[in-house]
């Protein structure tokens, strides 16, 4: 699940020398990894770098998944409800965003919507809370961090989307899917694994074309990308301080600017 997930190893060497990195290739292609064992696993990592005196650097990730890193997750000690998960098996999306909406805004804070899944997860901990108001939320980490952000003019950022998308169809994210199928993944599987393998799942069970795969996988990134900018002035809102570096500077130009202020 190299393409598909934007691994990009081939990134990870400069001047020849490679960049070691953690947390890429830590479970099968099938397993269904969450946001707790992330920050289990983060932790872990985190405490083995820093042990050695090494700067760690967590680099890309959704906006969940960075607030997850640097302040953990409260609701990792909430157990999955099957019962409740069942029953939302056959309601609509309309109907579980409905239900999202009518949350807590201090808990709509904490939990995304971004996938159904998430709106799932967030009402699952809502109905917990409820039945058990006496539970405490786990108490995260504490980290002292340096937030960089690239800020990138829109329509550049969508250009860039849209290019990085075609690379990627036309340098076999479609076969890696294919594999993936072929080695006993489920199509129903494939939506939890992202954008990219939802629509290329739906294009290669023949549900849609080539083309309109294309289309609606590139729109759908478009829309996340615009969550996650959403995702990230929230973030800012909450007292994360980030610091914006402008993305149409050179690299020599960013890496010193990032340098400077780490």
């Amino acid at each position: 699940m190299d393409i598909g997930t934007g691994k990009d190893l081939e990134e990870y060497v400069v001047d020849g020398v490679k960049i070691p990195y953690h947390l890429i290739d830590i479970k099968e292609p099938g397993y269904k990894y969450n946001i707790g064992e992330f920050q289990q696993n983060f932790t872990q990592a985190y405490l083995d770098i820093d042990g050695r005196n090494k700067p760690v650097i967590l680099c890309g990730g959704s906006g969940l998944y960075i607030e997850t890193a640097l302040n953990g997750n409260s609701f990792l000690g909430i157990p999955a409800n099957v019962t409740l998960r069942e029953s939302f098996e056959k309601k609509s999306d309309a109907d579980l965003r409905e239900l999202y909406e009518a949350l807590p805004h201090s808990l709509k804070e904490k939990l995304n919507s971004e996938t159904r899944r998430r709106i799932i997860r967030a009402i699952e901990v809502n109905e917990f809370k409820k039945e058990n108001p006496d539970w405490e939320e786990i108490k995260p980490l504490k980290l002292n961090y340096t937030i960089i952000g690239l800020d990138i003019d829109r329509e550049l950022r969508r250009e860039k989307i849209t290019k990085r998308l075609s690379h990627r169809l036309n340098h076999g994210m479609i076969e890696e899917v294919q594999t993936l199928l072929d080695q006993g993944l489920k199509f129903e599987d494939l939506e939890w694994y992202g954008l990219e393998y939802k629509w290329l799942g739906l294009y290669l069970k023949g549900d849609i074309s080539k083309k309109e795969m294309f289309e609606r996988l590139n729109v759908a990134i478009h829309q996340f990308a615009k969550r996650q900018m959403t995702w990230f002035r929230r973030m800012e809102k909450n007292g994360y301080h980030i610091h914006w570096i402008d993305a149409s500077k050179s690299l020599e130009e960013k890496k010193a600017a990032a340098i400077q202020l780490i």
